[in-house]
């Protein structure tokens, strides 16, 4: 599939705070990034020589949506239909375990709908991106 056909975007819960907004986003864009490594151009070079990194190829779009829509689209994205479509989560469980092993333990013993979702992060087949999230406003601060 080429990358017309593919959408990416992120979800973010409007009702946090602007710095847990940017660290939300910060944080789905880094496990993007580290899993679609094609996702990221190659470096540029600019007219004085200077090296800028290469940046997303694929246009991502940050929408907002509640804590319950969150938990509800993350729950969707377990149904056959859409176990296609890459994603990321970042849920309160991360955000407040700092050392990576005792998130691990966190995570491992909490039931799935107990987690609450700061921010998803969904790519794959721009129809199904669409189905899920094409009535979500984009994020305003």
């Amino acid at each position: 599939m080429n990358q017309s056909e593919q959408k990416c975007v992120i979800i973010i819960d409007n009702a946090l705070p602007l710095g847990l907004i940017a660290n939300t986003a910060a944080i789905l864009g880094t496990t993007l990034g580290a899993t679609l490594p094609q996702m990221v151009g190659w470096d540029v070079c600019d007219a004085s020589g200077n090296t800028h990194r290469g940046i997303n190829t694929v246009p991502t779009t940050v929408l907002q949506a509640g804590e319950e829509l969150l938990k509800t689209l993350r729950a969707r994205l377990y149904e056959p239909e859409f176990a296609d479509l890459l994603a990321v989560d970042f849920s309160d469980i991360a955000q407040r375990i700092h050392i990576y092993d005792d998130y691990v333990k966190e995570a491992e013993g909490t039931p799935t709908d107990a987690f609450q979702y700061f921010g998803l992060a969904l790519y794959g087949d721009k129809k199904k991106v669409n189905r899920l999230t094409g009535m979500l406003p984009l994020l305003r601060a």
